[in-house]
């Protein structure tokens, strides 16, 4: 008892308790955000999070039985299907870090938003079960979340990560790009035709550019 005592009040355990916490409730408010301070937090949340689980002291479970769990089917959808509106048509990417690529040669489609449910899955039970204050549960529930970090969800955690740091930078250069060139780029209807915004290159007495378009005769322009 003493020992698993020391573990669940390491100071490591209890800086993955506070990350950990404060990850489930960025989700469950997730809903009301923008999507680009969403994606912003969750690059900067998701890191402290994996490096949080990494420094955890080694535990093993010491109970008869598996300790409660608190994230039912309803309250996974409810989160998955929010978070899945909020990242829009941002939402899917390829995966090539999943077990079924050994039978495939194409990458395997996974959600951001199913990623961080199942994440949140995990790490939620945990934290329901770490508060309830109870020394052989607390440390059971460490050790399983200690577990899936290693098995389950530590993976997905950093393949969400690579999928939202493209949705920041890739794709938003792209839209940026793509915007540039729908509002920035200018195309002659004619390869005669040289007026411009800036100015006329016709000569003065030829000149018929007005709104509706440029008159130029073509022997007289530059």
């Amino acid at each position: 008892m003493e020992k698993e005592s020391q573990t669940i009040f390491d100071k490591n355990v209890i800086e993955f308790v506070t990350v950990a916490a404060e990850f489930c409730a960025f989700l469950e408010r997730a809903e009301r955000m923008k999507r680009s301070t969403f994606v912003d937090t969750s690059l900067k949340i998701l890191p402290l999070l994996y490096l949080k689980a990494s420094m955890l002291p080694k535990c093993e479970t010491i109970g008869d039985e598996a300790p409660e769990t608190y994230v039912t089917e309803e309250i996974y959808e409810i989160l998955r299907i929010n978070l899945s509106g909020l990242m829009g048509d941002k939402d899917d990417y390829l995966d090539v870090f999943v077990q079924d690529m050994v039978y495939s040669d194409q990458p395997i489609k996974k959600s951001i938003s199913e990623d961080l449910a199942d994440i949140y899955q995990d790490i939620k039970d945990f934290i329901f079960v770490f508060q309830l204050g109870l020394n052989e549960t607390m440390n059971d529930s460490l050790a399983i979340c200690q577990e899936n970090f290693g098995t389950l969800w530590g993976q997905k955690l950093v393949n969400t990560l690579r999928a939202l740091h493209d949705v920041k930078y890739n794709q938003q250069e792209e839209e940026e790009e793509e915007n540039g060139n729908e509002e920035g780029f200018y195309e002659p209807s004619d390869d005669n035709d040289y007026c411009e915004e800036e100015g006329c290159h016709c000569h003065d007495d030829d000149c018929h550019c007005h709104e509706d378009g440029c008159h130029c005769h073509d022997d007289e322009l530059k």
